[in-house]
């Protein structure tokens, strides 16, 4: 069954001949005892390389599984047994593969050099899962997988940040808020989040009154950024994958933060559990880290985040509890909560006022109770709003009010009977 992967993945009996270090009669008398075996040809043969037959496309995912898991399988044994060598295969997206794992990398060599760290990156997040799922990896890096059934690890979050060029208007300022953003031409990666099939930038814009006019539009973080750092347009990157000079990251307000978390298809254990262990140690870097740092810190709240008033929402108050319940059931369980694809948006320590004081900029917080949706319950350890949230911490909407009667404008209330 290797030597089928092999020539599917070299498209060559030669190639992959010399790759699995035989002779090609070798290879190919294993290929026909193979197509014996399942009853029809897998590969058809042509003048230059090979093509996968019908029967062989539908064997190759399951041939690709079996193959990657056998390979898994002796490398758990071989750590189970404290033997060293071998390799650890890890799965990662572009931005974690440049903004997180070098530091974690750096230290797994000097720690435990026995152990060949193999890195697989993709483009995006559908791409990861899929090939964890395929058996690639022994385990992946990435943002908290919706429905995943192995287990998932959290190890930190990465905040979300606007890159601009540096003689922006923008680029002296400490946060700027979506709402002012209106107008302006961004640049789009299609590694921004996605909430309930929109992605959260069209959402976030959404809840503003505006649309984002779409300048240009990339598959990496990385050429959005320097898109972004030439005047193409405003973008939103994770600030540790903003790894060179020539822009100005300028945090958003309320900050955008997603968690990052290690998740596999099997129990971790051996070389796998200590690689998760670095990567929850290491952590994630923030904005203070990255060559383009914001230029300024944000304004200190310090007051703790409040709790949603019952009276904002009354016919919501059950589903909040059940959510919060829901929350703790699965942070004790190690599984991820039902509102687990929603990426995390809360700001870190800078919280809003309670409900009863001003709010920075001297109006008081909105009370009104979201018109269209309840909102959903957030990740364990989420604090603040989230893309869900219409009503963001930090608001200057007034509350709604009741308008008086006209000629009412003055006179006393009656005395209550």
């Amino acid at each position: 069954m290797e030597y089928f992967v092999t020539v599917a993945e070299e498209d060559s009996f030669t190639r992959a001949a010399e790759r699995l270090h035989v002779t090609q009669s070798a290879l190919s008398h294993q290929i026909k005892a193979l197509e014996r075996e399942t009853g029809g040809p897998l590969l058809e043969r042509l003048p230059r390389g090979v093509r996968l037959t019908p029967m062989g496309r539908a064997f190759l995912p399951h041939a690709e599984r079996a193959v990657r898991s056998a390979g898994q399988a002796r490398r758990a044994a071989r750590a189970a047994a404290g033997a060293e060598g071998g390799e650890l295969h890890v799965a990662t997206v572009h931005p974690l593969a440049v903004g997180v794992l070098p530091e974690v990398f750096a230290r797994w060599g000097r720690e435990h050099g026995s152990v060949t760290l193999v890195l697989h990156e993709y483009a995006g997040e559908d791409e990861l899962r899929e090939q964890l799922e395929r058996g690639v990896a022994d385990l992946a890096v990435g943002h908290r997988p919706a429905g995943w059934r192995g287990p998932v690890l959290p190890v930190g979050h990465e905040e979300l940040a606007l890159v601009v060029p540096p003689d922006d208007p923008l680029a002296e300022r400490g946060t700027v808020r979506i709402a002012e953003l209106a107008g302006r031409r961004w640049v789009r990666c299609g590694m921004e989040p996605v909430v309930d099939g929109v992605p959260f930038i069209d959402r976030a814009c959404a809840e503003e009154g505006f649309t984002p006019r779409t300048a240009v539009r990339t598959r990496h973080t990385s050429a959005a950024v320097r898109m972004a750092a030439a005047g193409a347009g405003i973008a939103v990157a994770p600030t540790h994958a903003v790894t060179t000079g020539g822009c100005a990251l300028v945090r958003l307000e309320p900050h955008w933060r997603r968690a990052v978390t290690v998740f596999s298809r099997v129990e971790l254990a051996g070389a796998a559990a200590l690689f998760a262990e670095l990567v929850a140690e290491c952590g994630v870097p923030g904005p203070e880290t990255s060559p383009a740092g914001p230029a300024a810190a944000p304004p200190a709240r310090s007051a703790p985040s409040p709790a949603r008033s019952p009276r904002a929402a009354p016919s919501r108050a059950a589903a909040t509890a059940a959510g919060a319940a829901e929350a703790a059931e699965a942070a004790a369980s190690g599984e991820p909560p039902a509102s687990a694809p929603l990426p995390e948006v809360t700001p870190p320590t800078d919280t809003p006022p309670p409900t009863g004081t001003s709010s920075p900029t001297g109006a008081p917080p909105s009370t009104a109770a979201p018109p269209h949706r309840p909102l959903p319950p957030s990740p364990p350890g989420a604090r603040g709003s989230h893309p869900g949230n219409p009503v963001r911490p930090g608001s200057a909407e007034p509350p709604a009010t009741r308008p008086a009667p006209p000629g009412a404008e003055g006179r006393p209330a009656p005395p209550r009977p």
